[in-house]
Order: structure tokens, then sequence, then C-alpha cells
């Protein structure tokens, strides 16, 4: 066939009006066919076609006007606004109106903000899987939630479907695309569904790619989601975030990392858990069976400080490099305060990080729960003034909490709880081999750091710290 041409402008757009003279002798001495986004009769005296519904300008992914496509057998060729050289060549034709020979176009209607998802809504091949559910004309949207269990006990986001496809625009990966299965009920959990329920947790569509990853580190066999939501323990999923991506989402790695305030932070780690709720049935007084529970099973995820610290991050020591974004999971408790404001040697400061880690779980369990040591800037300041490295503080640490075994028998201090009697004799580390991990975060004043404790089931019969690599 002979070449077509496609043209779309709108009344809107000054250099759409300056070309209706070239439009004219277009249509005259062309196979052309025009657009009007915003007015079917604009240009006046031309045959045009209505496109005020945007399909075609979707369909083209026009994102200028005017543009003048040319469709060929073989392939198309576009311009955009209006350049005398660059359309006489695309068309072959001399243009001959007297108008000035360049100017910029205009912005698309379909690329204006909050159109190009209700556009992909209507008239995109990729559409949302999940059943849409038709609420009464007079229910609350946020009432619904709540009456249909889909809440954690706060208000969430409405997910409706063009909040769902905005979600969406936050990551490259298919919606379609299946994750896994979630525990408990084993439930098919695709990338639609986490954006469903990282638009309920008011996420933004930049958290997406985080979201997605604390997911999948939430489905890795080592975590042990399943056996973590069925203990009678305090635990629920902590999300440390690593790496650039933490800085360009805004999350909070220092003053008040731990607690509230920043949406990032709020949001991420309350989708994961809306995700095992909603897609995996994972809710109190069913399978999950946590005697007390914590805060942090609302949400529970922070930003180590990783630019401003001496040592290596976290992310750094599980072997990735330091422009790689993570995501770790670890099976966490609450908050642990360690206060120490008179130690300024790095000796007297292990020692008072040893004795506030003694007491992880119970001060006569060892080898049980893993924890993580949270160390704040001042605190840091210590060990870098004496030159000690992240491994010094371990090691020094690891010697610390090597405790007697006569310590940890049932009865010793008139405690029952404790160890076997036939270990009085034994010298026994308070945590397992790799289940002490040290980060920094928090704000510049305060000589105070955190302990945050892990499930007693931590380990390779219960759950370890995962890390996985996010992608966008």
């Amino acid at each position: 066939m002979s070449d077509r041409f496609l043209v779309f402008v709108k009344e809107d757009c000054g250099t759409c009006q300056l070309v209706q003279p070239v439009l004219e002798q277009l249509q005259d001495q062309c196979d052309l066919v025009l657009y009007s986004q915003d007015n079917p009769d604009f240009p006046a005296g031309l045959t045009v076609l209505d496109d005020t519904s945007l399909e075609q300008s979707f369909l083209q992914r026009i994102e200028t006007v005017p543009t003048l496509i040319r469709v060929s057998d073989e392939d198309s060729h576009r311009t955009e606004g209006w350049d005398r050289n660059a359309w006489q060549q695309l068309t072959g034709l001399s243009l001959t109106a007297d108008i000035p020979d360049f100017r910029p176009g205009c912005g698309s209607r379909s690329v204006e903000p909050g159109v190009m998802e209700e556009l992909m809504l209507r008239f995109g091949e990729q559409q949302l899987q999940a059943r849409e559910l038709q609420l009464a004309e007079l229910e609350d949207d946020i009432e619904a939630c709540f009456e249909r269990g889909w809440s954690d006990g706060l208000p969430v986001v409405p997910p409706t479907p063009l909040r769902v496809m905005k979600m969406l625009q936050g990551t490259q990966r298919d919606p379609a695309e299946v994750l896994g299965q979630v525990p408990p009920d084993l439930g098919t959990c695709t990338v639609e569904k986490v954006a469903i329920n990282a638009v309920m947790a008011g996420c933004k569509p930049e958290y997406l790619p985080v979201v997605i990853a604390a997911v999948e580190a939430a489905l890795m066999e080592p975590f042990c989601m399943h056996g973590l939501l069925a203990t009678t323990y305090f635990s629920g999923p902590l999300v440390m975030v690593n790496g650039p991506i933490a800085r360009s989402i805004g999350m909070n790695a220092r003053g008040n990392a731990l607690g509230q305030g920043n949406r990032a932070n709020a949001t991420i780690g309350r989708a994961l858990q809306l995700v095992i709720r909603n897609v995996g049935g994972g809710k109190p007084g069913g399978v999950d069976r946590s005697a007390l529970g914590n805060p942090g099973k609302y949400t529970f995820c922070f930003a180590e400080d990783e630019t401003r610290s001496c040592w290596t991050s976290y992310a750094e020591d599980q072997g990735f490099s330091a422009d790689v974004s993570t995501v770790t999971l670890f099976a966490a408790d609450g908050v642990q305060a360690l206060v120490d404001q008179k130690s300024r040697t790095p000796e007297s400061l292990a020692r008072s990080f040893a004795a506030g880690l003694r007491s992880v779980a119970h001060p006569k369990m060892v080898m049980g729960a893993d924890a993580f040591l949270v160390v704040s800037p001042e605190h840091e300041r210590v060990f870098k003034e004496a030159d000690w490295t992240k491994a010094d503080l371990h090691a020094a640490l690891a010697e610390l909490l090597t405790i007697d075994g006569k310590e940890l028998v049932r009865g010793a201090g008139d405690i029952e709880e404790g160890i076997p009697a036939h270990l009085a004799d034994a010298k026994l580390p308070k945590f397992r081999p790799g289940g002490l991990n040290i980060v920094r975060a928090g704000g510049d004043a305060g000589l105070f750091s955190a302990i945050i404790g892990g499930w007693a089931a931590s380990g390779d019969t219960g759950s370890v710290p995962v890390t996985r690599e996010i992608q966008c």
C-alpha cells in the first residue's frame, strides 16, 4: 500500500493553529488521517476524526501535538511539533504555507497528569486481573475495607482500579508475574496483588519495587514466613533497606528511624504485612497465634544510614556492592533501648552492648534468638575514634557473650528457666555463628543505641535473615 499519514492535533495549541494551512495541503495531496484531541470540528473545513476519548492518541503513544506519523508497510516514522524540514522529509512534499519554519509543539492531552493511567485501564493491552468489587451506593469505601477484613486495624486506602494502575507504573515488571504462594493459605501472589496492597498501605508508586522485593524475601524458604506466623512468640517481619533506592524514595535512616513520621518507612512495612494478611490469610486469631505480638507487626521498616558510616553496610557484609539496592527481612521483636552516656572507650561501650544483648529473649537463653544491634552515630563515633572496625566490635562482643554454663543452668540465680544441668561446665555463646548483626542508624544527638531481638527459633531450624536485590 502507499504511505498513510496520521496527524494528531488539538485546538488548544498555538502550533496546531499555526499549521492549519499545511494540513490543508496534506489532505489535498496525501492519504491523511487527521485526529483532534479536543474539538472534532478543528481544524475547520477539514475531515477530522474525533479523538476526544484519546484512544488513538494512547495507542499511537502521542506525547506532543502536532505529531505527524508516516505509516508504511515496513515501519513508521514520526516528527513532533512543527519543523518544516522534518515534515517535508517525512512527506516528500514541498510545503508552501507562509508560516515560520519552526515552532515547538504542546503536550498531548493523553500525557496530562493522571490521564495516562485512565487510558491504560480503558485501552491498554495489559488489563488488571483482580476482580473488582462493587459497593452499594451508600456504602463507605473505608468502612467497607474494615468490614471485609482487609485492614490491619487502621484505615486503608481503597484500591480503586485507577489507583492500582498508577501504583503499577512504579515498576517495569509484568503485573501478571507470579512471585510465589503466600502462607499460610498459599495464596498465589502476583505483582498486581502486591500493588493492590501497596495502595491500601498508602505507598507511592516509587516504593513498589521495594515492597515487591520484601514480599519475595518473605517467601524465601530460609525466612520461614509460615512458622513466623504460627508461633506464639512476639516476632514479625522487619524490613531494612540498603542502597541508592532508600535515598531516592526518601526513606529515613536517621532521627527517629525506627519510629513514625516517614511515609516510605511506614507504608513499605505495612504493605508487606497486608500482603501476608490479604493474599496469604495470615490474620491474628487464625494461623497468627502470637500471645502478645508487638507494634512492629503493623509496620517495621527503616533504612541503614550507610553513607555516613565508618563501617561497611549490612548489605556489603552479605556480598552486595554499595551501588546495589537490597531489602533484608528479619524475624524481629520490638525495640529494646540501650543507654550508655558515659563510655568513651570502645572496650567500655562494648561491655554495655554485651550486657544489654545478654537479655535478648532471656538472659539464660543461648543460641536461640538472633539479634540486630542498631548503633547510633554518637556511639559509632566512639569506635571510629579508636579505629575499631565492625569486625573488631563483633570479636569483642563474641568474647563478652561467651557465658559460663553454671550461670545458665536451671536454678542458677534462683531462676528455674535455664539449660540442662549437664552443661554447667561448658562455655556457650549467646548467639549462634552469624546470629548477631550490627547496623548503623539514628539521629546525630543521643548516646543511645538499640537492640532488636529476634524470634527464639532463629537459625537453621527456624528463621534466618534474608537479603534480596531490588529490581525496578
